[in-house]
């Protein structure tokens, strides 16, 4: 099947490449992995102002949303450009909050929808963290049928990417809801957390295969562009179709979110796997065409290829979504 954006969609998709492009993100990475969040929350506070973290929020919460086919827009965008952040986990926290509601819905969801707050999230299921805790204003946490707010940040633990700190959140906290529609909501924000992440994959691995075409036409060897070889243009040819077979998945994901479809959990984790394989795939190729300059840290090419691996495993490893579509 053939997915197309409208005009209005691309417009919003070129509105962010625009703004992103000039905003010097290799930057504010660099300060977020140092640990210095102000160039990253600046860059937040112009997302939010373009309308990015207002798509999964309720209208009826100040938001505009929601619209799946729009957040996969803007976070393949925020991949293209490696945003800094716990913008997936602010994005899944606004659905959980949504199909929790009560009063946490009415304090939260409007803050987050403008950008006045942001939110890191754990849910059951997908590992003892909740990224980048230390730069949030909320760091929600499901147990079971318990939906809390933790009172503090929690200890960090390594990252393969300097710029995805990750904590334990700490006992305890503010209970803002429980019962049977708090596993109901983790689950759905578990699947838009693995779709948004999905889309952030796709996009770092499009500038990945960018980065790297654009290397190979001008390194040379034996006096001519390494581009020209057979082997490399294979190489490329095949990491770009990882990346185009995973495109349909993540906007037909995004049309069975859209619709409420039974089979949405399986279609978001579908293109995860694809999306993920993809953009890990296109970060291996650009390593191995880059040479040993690829290793270098000083290089910005390091900083999408670092982030690769872990989008690849967020929200849902290969083998946890792969299982997930076979169930159905």
């Amino acid at each position: 099947m053939r997915f197309l954006l409208d005009g209005e969609q691309r417009e919003f998709a070129r509105s962010l490449d625009a703004m992103l492009s000039a905003s010097d993100t290799p930057s504010a990475v660099r300060a977020w992995g140092a640990g210095d969040h102000a160039p990253g929350r600046a860059l937040w506070a112009r997302l939010a102002h373009a309308g990015v973290f207002a798509l999964a929020v309720p209208e009826t919460y100040g938001g505009v949303g929601p619209l799946p086919v729009e957040l996969a827009v803007s976070f393949v965008e925020l991949g293209r450009h490696v945003v800094p952040g716990p913008v997936v986990e602010s994005v899944a926290a606004a659905v959980l909050l949504g199909a929790v509601g009560g009063p946490a819905a009415k304090e939260w969801l409007p803050r987050l929808a403008s950008g006045e707050a942001s939110a890191s999230l754990r849910l059951d299921g997908y590992g003892p963290y909740a990224l980048d805790a230390d730069a949030v204003d909320a760091v929600f946490v499901v147990d079971g049928e318990e939906l809390r707010l933790a009172p503090g940040q929690g200890g960090p633990h390594a990252s393969a990417d300097p710029a995805r700190r990750l904590f334990v959140p700490e006992e305890g906290g503010t209970v803002l809801a429980a019962g049977p529609r708090v596993a109901a909501a983790a689950r759905a924000a578990g699947d838009w957390a693995a779709f948004a992440t999905a889309a952030q994959a796709l996009g770092t691995g499009e500038a990945l295969l960018r980065s790297t075409v654009e290397y190979v036409k001008q390194r040379t060897q034996f006096s001519v562009p390494i581009g020209s070889f057979q082997a490399v243009k294979h190489r490329l040819a095949d990491t770009l179709l990882g990346l185009e077979f995973a495109r349909p998945a993540l906007y037909g994901a995004a049309v069975s979110l859209s619709e409420g479809s039974a089979r949405a959990g399986a279609d978001v984790a579908a293109a995860k796997v694809l999306a993920g394989e993809a953009g890990y795939a296109a970060a291996r190729t650009a390593l191995q065409l880059h040479g040993a300059v690829g290793y270098t840290q000083e290089l910005d090419l390091s900083l999408w290829l670092r982030k690769a691996r872990p989008l690849r495993d967020a929200w849902g490893t290969p083998g946890a979504c792969r299982e997930r579509v076979l169930s159905g």
